[in-house]
């Protein structure tokens, strides 16, 4: 059976590079599955849980947002953020949403600054739900 060549890259590297039989992305428009042969598309992607599938088993990782290209049996993710849930510190994220939470109450919506803490508040939001803490 065919495989899909998964890549996460962000800013910084390359987080990973593997063949997988599917990939679930958090969609600008919700969760995404894609499979080997699936159409070629660009989607944003949101804060939250990126899942591969090889053989069953599940990989799951934490993507900050950013854009994916779909193509040719090819997933590339390029991330604001990323990292492995069982690498996400729930302390250090509930500490910045903490923060994140006090920045936005003093601002207005006409602040530029609110779009850049509401972005942070819903950023840290998913990387504790999805390293399971609520």
């Amino acid at each position: 059976m065919a495989k899909l060549t998964v890549e996460i890259v962000t800013p910084e590297k390359r987080i990973l590079s593997v063949q997988a039989d599917e990939a679930i992305v958090p969609g600008s428009r919700g969760l995404f599955g894609v499979r080997p042969g699936h159409a070629p598309f660009l989607s944003l992607v949101e804060p939250g849980a990126l899942t591969l599938i090889d053989a069953g088993r599940r990989e799951t990782f934490f993507i900050a947002g950013g854009f994916v290209e779909v193509g040719n049996d090819k997933v590339l993710v390029l991330a604001d953020g990323a990292e492995p849930v069982a690498g996400i510190d729930v302390e250090a994220a509930r500490k910045r949403l903490a923060e994140a939470q006090d920045r936005l109450k003093g601002l207005s919506t006409e602040d530029a600054r609110y779009q850049v803490e509401q972005a942070a508040v819903r950023r840290e939001t998913a990387r504790m739900n999805v390293a399971g803490a609520r």
